[in-house]
């Protein structure tokens, strides 16, 4: 290829690993601002940078200092068990999202129970038993998961390991499948025969607030997931964000929802600042070549567009249009159903990043490609993490989550951290699954995009870009 391809699908390949969802350090107990010295951009709302300030959550259950397992011990896979690394792809994103009654849908969304729903062993033989529990109680477990949302396993020893989470999933019957975005790096897997991926631990983004998101593009969504501590951060922080969509959706505004709802929203997952001054025909070549070479390789449907953001030569890779509410595929309830929250520039400039600026997103209306305002920008801010319960996840703790229900991120974290995750498809459903089975050659764009990652220095803050 020539010299221009090589840059564009080098720039692209480290900017998209962004868009995977998410990033995640600090104890809420004291939430002061954040200092900064990056530079004001073209989004923000006033001329001086915008204070960072770390969010803070609804709900903050406080900590129980339960032991782990050393590294070597929590990492033993069982070799008995067969190699699940053939898992299936992760099914299409299924959109149900025409003509929803935003009013009703509020309504609907307030009579809601609590989510997560808490569950612990009761005596000390619940604990002892092991998988058992899970067998024995699976159909009452699935139950609870589509009623609240989400459910947190709290105190068990099972999932202490590897082996005993991967038990804990079998014996409820779910089905592994890869990540939304495999191919983007942005996770590796833990233990890939164990069909567990290692959450974003790394240390050049523990300084990184990851905002509330579904494990979600417009084209690939999770079905569920299953997110397991090991190791708490080792020197404070790294508490575990969930909020429930149907919370959120009843607690925003109904202006702000209708509008977002009518106008739409898409997402750019992807900054490749041109030089302006290029000429135009040089310019449109390498948008031709990114758009050719690199985003193929990516499983989203991205269109790339030129100063979206008003930032001059700036391509950004978009995704297609979506709306912010659609219906639950199994109960049919509309739910908050977005990326917006972690995506939002306006958002992400307020508070703890640390994207490189090739990485850093951004929340557009789709009608007119404007980002979103600052005043429906703070409101998502406001009703989001009013939802939110800041997980004190010790080891062997496990948040099983709807993903059509549920969303999730991750607080800031000093130290080092090891939580890990496994996404399942429509295990009682084989249309929604889909019959794709695990294609073998996104792993050379995964593999490549996570050693560029581990070679940014620890605590990577946004204004080093």
């Amino acid at each position: 290829p020539d010299p221009t391809m090589k840059v564009a699908t080098l720039a692209l390949a480290l900017l998209l690993p962004a868009s995977a969802s998410a990033f995640a350090p600090r104890s809420f107990a004291a939430r002061r601002p954040v200092s900064s010295t990056i530079t004001a951009t073209s989004l923000s709302s006033t001329m001086e940078p915008p204070e960072r300030v770390a969010p803070d959550a609804g709900s903050v259950p406080p900590w129980e200092d339960r032991p782990g397992l050393t590294p070597d011990e929590f990492m033993t896979s069982d070799m008995s068990k067969p190699d699940l690394s053939g898992m299936w792809e992760c099914p299409l994103t299924l959109w149900d999202s025409e003509n929803v009654d935003v009013r009703k849908a509020q309504a609907q969304a307030r009579r809601q129970p609590k989510c997560p729903l808490e569950i612990r062993p009761k005596n000390r033989a619940e604990n002892e038993s092991g998988a058992e529990y899970f067998r024995r109680n699976r159909d009452r477990i699935r139950k609870d998961l589509l009623k609240h949302g989400a459910v947190w396993f709290r105190g068990f020893d099972l999932m202490k390991g590897v082996a005993g989470h991967r038990e804990m999933y079998e014996a409820l019957g779910l089905d592994p499948c890869l990540d939304p975005l495999h191919s983007s790096g942005l996770r590796k897997f833990a233990s890939e025969r164990d069909a567990l991926y290692e959450e974003v631990n790394k240390p050049s983004l523990r300084g990184h607030y990851i905002g509330l998101h579904c494990e979600s593009t417009a084209k690939r969504t999770a079905a569920y997931a299953a997110f397991v501590c090991f190791q708490r951060a080792t020197e404070g922080g790294g508490r575990f964000l969930v909020a429930d969509g149907a919370a959120i959706l009843a607690e925003i505004k109904t202006e702000t929802l209708q509008r977002l709802y009518d106008r739409q929203i898409r997402i750019s997952v992807s900054n490749l600042d041109i030089p302006p001054s290029l000429p135009g025909p040089l310019k449109e070549g390498i948008k031709i070549a990114v758009d050719k070479a690199v985003a193929p390789k990516f499983d989203m449907d991205l269109e790339m567009i030129y100063e979206s953001d008003g930032k001059p030569g700036r391509l950004q890779a978009v995704e297609t249009a979506e709306s912010p509410i659609n219906r639950h595929p199994v109960t049919g309830m509309p739910v908050w159903f977005n990326n917006a929250h972690n995506h939002a520039r306006k958002l992400r400039d307020r508070r703890p990043c640390g994207v490189p600026e090739v990485g850093m997103t951004e929340v557009f209306y789709a009608d007119t490609m404007e980002p979103l305002s600052l005043e429906d920008c703070m409101e998502i801010k406001r009703a989001s993490e009013k939802c939110i319960t800041a997980l004190s996840m010790e080891p062997g703790d496990v948040l099983l989550v709807d993903n059509y229900r549920a969303l999730h991120g991750r607080d800031v974290f000093q130290g080092d951290r090891f939580h890990a995750v496994s996404w399942f498809t429509w295990d009682d459903n084989e249309e929604w699954r889909g019959d794709e089975r695990r294609i073998v050659e996104k792993n050379g764009l995964n593999q490549a995009i996570n050693q560029m990652m581990d070679w940014l220095p620890k605590d990577f803050e946004s204004n080093q870009s």
